[in-house]
């Protein structure tokens, strides 16, 4: 989880490391509302660049303008060397070439990949992601055991005690507590949302064995369209917007790519709002003929992986947004080395056994008497500002979500900023030395 973790905070502000370290040129200063260059023009010029290559795939960035035409040997050199792959970059307004991808012996995995690679399956393909996601199910059981224990250990406590007069390890049982169970519901929703997109291979290969092998029955055993026989991709994006008005193309699969059909263009468009540009549609357009096949419509549980990639990365609400994510990621990295910590530093069964001292006070006259033992929590003392923050937490998160921006936006930064202003106040009180570990005593 320490891994996820740290591979994970860089990934926060992958977008913005990747400019610093690889600055893209301007693109053309054009005015408003320019059309952009067909894809079947930056088709054909990255395939003069390339005689006797192929298209497999074209991507159309609809954040920049830009275009990404991906072209290989043949799919049957792919399938000895997948290297062989590369790309041509263009303009999408001008259709100039502004970038191109590196020789395969000269490509390196910079630092923002190693990262997704360690934080997806520590370059282990499959059976990484499944070990990863089974590590995320442990984290998860980890905060709902958490969640039980931290009632009968801050029952006679005032919420968000530090004490720091005590031990070095009560100091950090009691900060331990107090960050886990402030930042419960956004470390629950991460952990959750990072075990979906774990299980996001097996998922797609599921619905590729289902649904769209049984929309593809029609045409198997039939030959698979040659490149010189394929229709417009332009004319397929259009046939499938068509079907999905609002929508916006983002990418096309040509027939015999991996992750598309042998006899189609596979579209992927996806809608304007915050919410539905998560959510992506598959069109199959006919590659001889241009001809719609299907508007497929996706199970519940991609539409569940999808929404949770937003919620596990935080790339959804600004730059604010993303320093709040930063933060809470930082505090879930102190909970994790802390509990760590606790377990290390355990006391020996024997001492933990032992029957603790009756406390007691000597009178005037010689005798003792019993102190009176401290009044225990009610149930909206000792979890009403947990679950109030939880609460909090989960509008910060889904309003960035559903919100056009603006007021929603605002909205969820200050509630995601609650818990950790909570936790400041409490770390400056125990700075302070003042003492407001223990209740009042029962008269």
């Amino acid at each position: 989880m320490l891994i996820l973790c740290l591979t994970g905070l860089p990934l926060i502000f992958a977008e913005e490391i990747a400019d610093l370290s690889n600055p893209k040129p301007p693109y053309a200063s054009v005015p408003a509302g320019t059309a952009r260059k067909d894809v079947d023009h930056l088709m054909a010029a990255a395939k003069s660049m390339y005689p006797g290559q192929i298209v497999t795939s074209i991507f159309t960035d609809d954040d920049e303008p830009q275009v990404y035409i991906w072209l290989a040997p043949s799919f049957k050199a792919l399938e000895s060397d997948p290297k062989l792959k590369h790309f041509v970059r263009f303009d999408a307004h001008t259709g100039k070439v502004i970038g191109q991808s590196k020789p395969p012996g000269q490509r390196r995995m910079n630092f923002i990949t190693i990262m997704l690679r360690l934080h997806m399956d520590l370059f282990a393909g499959l059976p990484g992601e499944l070990f990863l996601g089974g590590i995320g199910l442990l984290f998860l059981a980890a905060i709902v055991s958490g969640a039980v224990l931290y009632g009968p250990f801050t029952r006679k406590l005032e919420f968000g005690v530090v004490r720091s007069e005590r031990s070095q390890r009560t100091r950090w049982l009691d900060l331990h507590n107090l960050l886990g169970v402030v930042t419960l519901a956004w470390a629950f929703v991460v952990g959750a949302t990072g075990v979906m997109n774990e299980l996001s291979t097996p998922l797609f290969a599921a619905w590729q064995q289902t649904d769209v092998k049984e929309m593809l029955a029609p045409w198997k055993g039939q030959t698979p369209p040659n490149p010189n026989e394929l229709s417009s991709p332009q004319a397929a994006i259009k046939t499938a917007l068509h079907q999905l008005p609002g929508m916006t193309a983002t990418s096309i699969a040509f027939p015999g790519d991996d992750d598309g059909s042998p006899h189609h263009y596979l579209i992927w468009a996806h809608g304007a709002s915050p919410l539905t540009e998560r959510l992506f549609s598959p069109v199959l357009v006919d590659a001889r003929t241009g001809k719609l096949t299907a508007v497929v419509r996706m199970p519940w549980y991609l539409r569940a992986l999808e929404v949770s990639r937003p919620l596990h990365f935080g790339d959804y609400g600004g730059m604010p947004l993303k320093i709040l994510w930063a933060l809470l990621d930082l505090v879930t990295i102190v909970v994790l080395g802390s509990g760590l910590y606790l377990w290390i530093a355990r006391p020996r069964r024997e001492r933990a056994a032992k029957p603790p001292p009756r406390a007691s006070w000597r009178n005037a006259g010689g005798g003792t008497r019993r102190m009176k033992p401290r009044r225990q929590a009610t149930f909206a003392a000792q979890w009403g500002w947990p679950i109030g923050l939880a609460v909090l937490t989960l509008f910060g998160l889904i309003s960035a979500l559903i919100g056009e921006g603006g007021i929603w936006w605002w909205l969820s930064w200050a509630a995601l900023a609650a818990p950790l202003l909570v936790i400041a106040h409490h770390l400056r009180r125990a700075r302070q030395g003042r003492p407001h570990h223990a209740r009042a005593r029962s008269s």
